[in-house]
């Protein structure tokens, strides 16, 4: 009974992060699992990735119903991104069939250099300078750029269930002169399509934890709902600083573990 209210305490944290930081659901719970709850990287990975996918449905469909998304960008990433989840998920399996319970330990070394890479970007993230203009496809010449950054994100996403969200949006950003918001909105529709597609390919590979899934669920709606009222009045920055020192100091223990 202890552990459930725990996870459903972890859920709401993690939702009050997201929603007041945007920073990605993936790459705050993942360590949260792995180290507070001791559930195996792989498992992790498959039940944060479901979790990922239906925390994001509803922020996607506002920002689908306000006109932040770009439809022709959300394509051109999903024709890199549904490829790159695949062979993630099937580099996984791979790695599962070939050392059985050993592939925990290399998810873990995965996941401690993105924790310490990504929150870097996210840092950096802070000083790019994104244009107000509309983005145009195909007509830019930006479909190929799109198709890359979708590839990555998809082989990130299916291998760790990280990278949906933080990583697209630092590239999009770096990559493509339009609006914040519109980089936003369009980053977490694709994210919506890319972690519900991988979710499937977990279920099939047998490494999503639904009880585990529904539990943090309970806790990360209501809290992303609030953590979105809290947004306007918690400076964003600073606290996004703060959990960036954070998962740098999570990822350097999970490579020294």
């Amino acid at each position: 009974m202890h552990l459930d209210i725990a996870k459903i305490l972890i859920g709401l944290l993690v939702g009050l992060l997201v929603g007041m930081t945007g920073m990605g659901a993936g790459v705050l719970l993942l360590p949260l699992l792995i180290f507070g709850f001791g559930v195996p990287p792989i498992i992790a990975v498959g039940s944060d990735a479901v979790f990922n996918a239906v925390t994001k449905l509803g922020s996607g469909y506002l920002h689908y119903r306000q006109g932040s998304v770009n439809r022709f960008l959300v394509a051109a990433l999903l024709m890199g991104s549904v490829p790159g989840a695949i062979a993630g998920v099937a580099v996984l399996a791979l790695l599962r069939a070939h050392y059985g319970s050993g592939v925990n330990d290399f998810l873990k070394v995965v996941t401690g250099v993105l924790l310490i890479v990504i929150p870097g970007l996210l840092l950096f993230q802070g000083r790019l300078r994104a244009g107000d203009g509309e983005l145009r496809l195909p007509q830019d010449g930006f479909r190929p750029a799109a198709m890359v950054i979708g590839a990555l994100a998809g082989f990130l996403v299916g291998m760790t269930s990280i990278g949906s969200g933080s990583v697209t949006t630092m590239l999009l950003l770096m990559m493509f002169p339009c609006a914040p918001v519109l980089v936003v909105g369009t980053d977490i529709v694709h994210a919506v399509v890319l972690t519900g597609f991988t979710s499937l390919l977990h279920f099939r590979l047998g490494t999503v934890d639904l009880a585990l899934v529904a539990y943090l669920l309970v806790g990360s709606i209501p809290g992303a709902l609030l953590g979105t009222r809290l947004s306007s009045r918690i400076p964003a920055p600073w606290l996004k600083r703060i959990l960036c020192g954070v998962l740098l100091l999570t990822g350097a223990r999970m490579l020294m573990v």
